[in-house]
């Protein structure tokens, strides 16, 4: 079964995920925003093989980690869709923009988009395009446990700025629209930042999406 820890990082406290397969032990990062040490911690405590990392989008806060990562331990890196790449080949004016220490550029080693499938152990994963923060912004779903990481598209009582580079407020509520608030209510979301919800929740509630 597929098992996962929400580890927030940075001032920013971006919600970035462990995720892992229980019966292989195989395991990914979904958006290392920062804190390295913190998070290879967390995989030491949970006795994981981390394998892969995936991206949601190309926000500074979201990827922070990731070259550091792929330096220490020469890991693959997919996502987000290439429509985000102006982000990470900008990822030292992010730097300066953000307050945060210089790190280095990256680039994944695959882009991603529908056709995208995403494995991990046993288990397996869906990719849903979902621009509108960002214009590669791509969201992870998992069918089995009814879960998805929304990165920064959806949030608990909220959605996701529009006001940064690229950002469009109207693109963001038609992906909502078509590609989250047509899946059950019982699908349960991590988002990038604050607490977990779910889409029927959000779907009743959200004042943005009353």
């Amino acid at each position: 079964m597929l098992q996962y820890q929400v580890i927030p990082v940075t001032s920013f406290q971006q919600n970035c995920s462990l995720v892992w397969c229980d019966q292989t032990n195989e395991a990914a990062l979904i958006d290392p925003g920062g804190d390295i040490d913190l998070l290879l911690n967390v995989v030491a405590q949970k006795n994981v093989n981390l394998k892969q990392i995936w991206l949601t989008h190309g926000h500074l806060d979201h990827v922070g980690a990731t070259a550091e990562l792929i330096k220490r331990l020469h890991l693959p890196v997919t996502g987000p869709h290439i429509d985000d790449k102006f982000l990470l080949d900008a990822i030292p004016l992010q730097c300066e923009m953000f307050g945060f220490s210089t790190v280095e550029k990256f680039l994944p080693d695959h882009w991603i988009d529908e056709s995208t499938s995403l494995k991990l152990g046993k288990e397996n994963f869906s990719i849903l395009y979902t621009p509108g923060h960002t214009p590669g912004h791509i969201v992870i779903k998992h069918d089995a446990r009814k879960l998805l990481w929304v990165g920064d598209v959806l949030f608990h009582g909220g959605i996701g700025r529009t006001d940064f580079p690229r950002g469009n407020h109207e693109v963001l509520l038609e992906s909502i629209k078509i590609k989250l608030l047509t899946l059950d209510d019982e699908y349960h979301f991590v988002p990038g930042h604050g607490p977990e919800s779910s889409i029927g929740e959000e779907r009743a509630h959200n004042p943005f999406l009353i």
